[in-house]
């Protein structure tokens, strides 16, 4: 028997426990999966919205045992609140968008032909949820794939544990067939043995680069596709007309907000040498003035990691980038809380380069470095000088400038005066390491649909 456990990044203690099911088991759900999603694929797309949007309510209603389970789970403050302003966002439009995404391409009714291209569900879904926005990364997938007519089989991250469970007795509860929608508890052999053996037809996974790999190892030559949203190295660029004081509001809170543990998080900052002084001043007291401490204190501003072995690669990164000749500009004394554990301060780093690996390497922490430059083609040079590509934040009055420099960038997504959000009417995709296929918007639901084409000839000569 394998247990899978949860433990607190609060006191580290074991949070929640769930068996991790047998083979023989999981491969019975996706069965009963399977079969249900025929008869939900034939509702109409007005029922099966009526319905997704009914589970989004029903979980809303948790949301206040909610807020405090992710605070055990996963350290984020209490006074954050949840997620769900922007998991009903984001279930708002895609249900709004979802008779245009699911339309079928009419190319001719005539005398003689209809032809026209349909949006055909995969069948069976699997979602494989990160920890770090436990339920609005699972509903960017979940919402549109039941809207389009699949079944979704759904496994959380052992740190979140008891997240797909609530989604889940939501959904059903609102109406949702409960075959149709499970929440499986998997270790990952498991996991690897269903993909290899093809039980699913669509995998979304967002986690890891080398998580991301095993994945694809598991699918290979079973010619399932892939959703795959990996590791991120966000850069900033503040240029010479920027609105200073936003550039340093935003960026550093994209760099700290839930302990720097966002996928579009910003993790390194380029800066005009006219402004940069002025920057690196102001950066160092944003980052000063947090509370570190426990995420049920509604005090605290900045709560632990989720697990003390991302807070031990955040500090190792810190210490190689300080030996190497970076200088930290927050005094860890103004944060007795840093444990040495799951409880990390923020800090800041300049005289950083990209010979360090907190320049170059997935923080995914309370750090970021600073540099400074001479050009746009020195910060363009530097932003995509790196192995990974979700988004960028571009700080200027200028938007043709903007566009222009961000049509050069290597990247899945262009930010100008904004940073760390996710805009559910684009498209949520990367390049490089970050990953591959795209999530949300319309191009949500051709991913989570396959194209089937009817030529109907109707005469016979």
């Amino acid at each position: 028997m394998t247990m899978i456990q949860c433990i607190s990044p609060v006191d580290g203690s074991v949070y929640a426990e769930r068996e991790a099911v047998s083979a023989a088991a999981a491969t019975e759900a996706v069965a009963r999966a399977r079969a249900a999603q025929k008869d939900w694929a034939k509702r109409p797309l007005e029922e099966r919205v009526s319905l997704v949007q009914a589970g989004i309510k029903a979980l809303n209603a948790m949301s206040d045992e909610v807020v405090r389970e992710l605070a055990w789970m996963m350290g984020r403050p209490v006074r954050y609140g949840g997620e769900f302003g922007g998991v009903n966002e984001r279930a708002d439009y895609m249900a709004s968008v979802a008779a245009e995404g699911l339309a079928p391409i009419a190319l001719e009714d005539s005398g003689s032909f209809r032809r026209y291209i349909a949006r055909e569900p995969h069948g069976v879904v699997f979602v494989i949820a990160p920890w770090n926005y436990p339920y609005l990364t699972a509903i960017n997938t979940i919402v549109p794939a039941l809207i389009a007519g699949n079944a979704v089989i759904i496994k959380h991250a052992s740190q979140t544990l008891l997240v797909g469970e609530r989604i889940v007795k939501a959904f059903v509860s609102a109406g949702i067939p409960e075959d149709l929608f499970q929440n499986i508890f998997l270790d990952h052999a498991t996991s690897s043995e269903l993909i290899a053996s093809k039980s699913f037809d669509f995998i979304n996974f967002t986690g890891s680069v080398e998580g991301g790999r095993q994945i694809e190892r598991a699918a290979a030559g079973t010619f399932t596709p892939l959703g795959l949203e990996l590791g991120g190295k966000d850069p900033g660029y503040v240029m010479e007309d920027a609105d200073l004081d936003a550039a340093v509001a935003t960026l550093m809170d994209a760099a700290m907000f839930n302990a720097g543990q966002c996928c579009c998080g910003i993790e390194r900052i380029y800066v005009t040498a006219s402004l940069y002084d002025a920057f690196v001043e102001k950066a160092a007291a944003f980052a000063s003035a947090y509370k570190l401490g426990n995420p049920l204190d509604e005090a605290t501003t900045l709560g632990p990691m989720a697990n003390k072995r991302f807070a031990a690669v955040v500090r190792k990164q810190i210490e190689q980038a300080i030996a190497a000749g970076a200088r930290p500009l927050v005094d860890p004394k103004l944060f007795p809380e840093d444990d040495g554990g799951a409880y990390l301060a923020p800090q800041v780093l300049v005289n950083v380069d990209h010979s360090m690996d907190v320049m170059r390497e997935e923080s995914f922490g309370p750090v970021v470095g600073i540099m400074k430059v001479s050009s746009d083609e020195e910060a363009l040079s530097l932003m995509n000088d790196s192995q990974y590509g979700l988004t960028a934040s571009l700080w200027t009055a200028d938007p043709d400038r903007a566009a222009a420099l961000g049509a050069r960038i290597e990247t899945g997504t262009v930010f100008m005066n904004r940073a760390d959000y996710l805009d559910p009417g684009l498209c949520w995709t990367g390049c490089k390491n970050t990953g591959r296929g795209g999530s949300l918007s319309i191009i949500g639901y051709h991913n989570l649909t396959r194209p089937k084409s009817y030529h109907l000839k109707k005469v016979t000569q």
